[in-house]
């Protein structure tokens, strides 16, 4: 039998069914790996007692034949979901030790599904960043760093995430994505990485950083693995108002393989100066796979591309030094200490103490571009752009059904790498920062190795709410890619 932590969701959801391993076995394995492999530092908080509580009432379910979507699943949950009676810390010092009193309602679906959650993965403080390195609690490592014999970061801010499920420490993990931090951190790591539409999976209970940006979505071993965690992930909740009313279709049985006829876009001015000769290289290789398929391949513009990633730094900060603004050390969270003039002394010394450096650079910024001076300059204007971006896929999408990029500009990077220039790093997100947005849903399919032998990954963007062409392209991309590469760490 294959090994219990190399299974697929949907290889270990049909196990379960046909009785070939209990839910317990199933989440004892992936217990074990975690201690195993705890240098990756994927995880902030581990629940191995609640897992295995979890999933004994999901063995009684199971044999009752109540069974849930995902019931005794063993996944990794971003600790950016707040998770009622277990820590949720948002990686950040500020919230190092609060304990929510409520369950975020992704968080709560997957529960109602039957998943069992093994713990809080890791993530960059407050979700900012593209590489796992902001975190309080320690920078993570991709599981593929021992392919090259250097550590490498994993992607972000869903980093922990992503290096739990490549790594085998879970079936799958829930991410969130703001500028790419569920489809960038895909890549990185050689797994499937799927941001819904804005608005398809509630914001309730998620820690917020970019309010019209968040979206909570699937990092998953397989294409067919996103769908069937999206199903139970998503639908409408009345206490988001952002939440689409909107009917939830059956994702899982999209994927019927067949895209001929379908028209995949390839935007022009995705191809930027200075990108790795293999990265268009792979990107060519793509339209070659779909096309065979039977999709047809057609030239498409996104004008205002090239305008996205420093529309995104203006807005993103600025809903950041809005939403950050209720960490002030006097409801909960970190509370400066010592003596304290005022109220004001208060507030400055918790959240100099309570952020990180690249949380604070965030703040400055965002409270800038908010400023009396400044408003009409800075976010006025973006909010324009974003409207004219938007309008790009729409224009886009009268003449294709689905759009092919490259996801990211390179492959992994080591830890410590370009950590000295923010605005390097700020462009790991230039392929996946116009998705976000324009609201789309998109996915990361790992599709070929690098010349250094790490993963590589192709993006999809698809229609507002038509996650099924994405899933259903994605599908076919996946099986002809045949990506079966693994980290040497799975070998052991």
């Amino acid at each position: 039998m294959t090994k219990l932590t190399n299974l697929t969701l949907a290889e270990a959801r049909d196990g379960l069914k046909a009785g070939d391993f209990s839910a317990v076995e199933l989440t004892k394995a992936h217990i074990d790996a975690m201690e195993k492999h705890k240098d990756l530092n994927a995880f902030i908080t581990e629940t191995p007692e609640l897992a295995l509580e979890r999933a004994q009432a999901s063995d009684a379910k199971i044999k009752s034949g109540d069974a849930g979507a995902m019931e005794g699943l063993p996944i990794g949950m971003k600790d950016l979901f707040c998770t009622e009676g277990v820590r949720t810390t948002a990686a950040s010092r500020i919230l190092d030790n609060f304990i929510p009193p409520y369950e975020a309602t992704v968080s709560g679906n997957l529960k109602k599904a039957g998943a069992v959650m093994l713990g809080k993965t890791n993530l960059d403080e407050f979700a900012m960043g593209s590489a796992n390195i902001t975190s309080n609690f320690g920078s993570v490592k991709n599981p593929w760093g021992e392919n090259v014999g250097k550590d490498l970061v994993p992607g972000g801010s869903s980093g922990g995430s992503a290096a739990a499920v490549a790594g085998g420490l879970a079936l799958a993990a829930t991410g969130t994505d703001t500028g790419g931090s569920i489809r960038q951190p895909a890549s990185f790591s050689g797994i499937v990485g799927l941001k819904p539409t804005y608005g398809r999976c509630s914001r309730w209970g998620i820690v917020a950083f970019a309010s019209s940006l968040d979206q909570a979505g699937p990092m998953t071993k397989t294409v067919r693995d996103a769908a069937i965690m999206l199903q139970s992930m998503a639908g409408y909740d009345v206490h988001d108002s952002t939440s689409a009313r909107v009917d939830l279709p059956n994702f899982e049985a999209a994927l019927s393989g067949d895209i001929k006829g379908l028209k995949i876009g390839i935007p022009k001015e995705y191809k930027v100066d200075g990108m790795p000769q293999e990265i268009l290289e792979l990107w060519k290789k793509g339209e070659e796979m779909l096309k065979d398929a039977g999709a047809e391949v057609v030239d498409v513009s996104l004008p205002h591309t090239k305008y996205a990633l420093a529309t995104y730094y203006i807005v993103a900060p600025a809903e950041a030094s809005s939403n950050l603004a209720r960490y002030d050390g006097v409801r909960y969270g970190h509370r400066a200490e010592g003596e304290l003039k005022n109220l004001d002394d208060l507030y400055m010394k918790t959240r100099a103490q309570g952020f990180g450096e690249e949380v604070q650079r965030r703040i400055m910024i965002g409270t800038y571009v908010l400023s009396a001076g400044y408003y009409d300059a800075y976010y006025a204007k973006a909010q324009k752009i974003r409207t004219l971006i938007a309008q790009d896929f729409e224009k886009a999408y009268e003449q294709c059904d689905v759009i092919l990029t490259p996801t990211c500009p390179s492959e992994a990077f080591g830890i410590g790498e370009n950590e000295d220039d923010p605005v390097k790093m700020y462009l790991n997100d230039v392929f996946t920062v116009p998705t976000s947005l324009a609201g789309l849903p998109g996915i990361s399919v790992p599709t070929g190795l690098s010349a250094s032998g790490l993963p590589l990954g192709l993006q999809l963007i698809g229609r507002p709410f038509d996650e099924e062409t994405v899933l259903r392209t994605a599908d076919v991309l996946e099986k002809a890619a045949a990506f079966s590469a693994k980290p040497k760490m799975l070998e052991a």
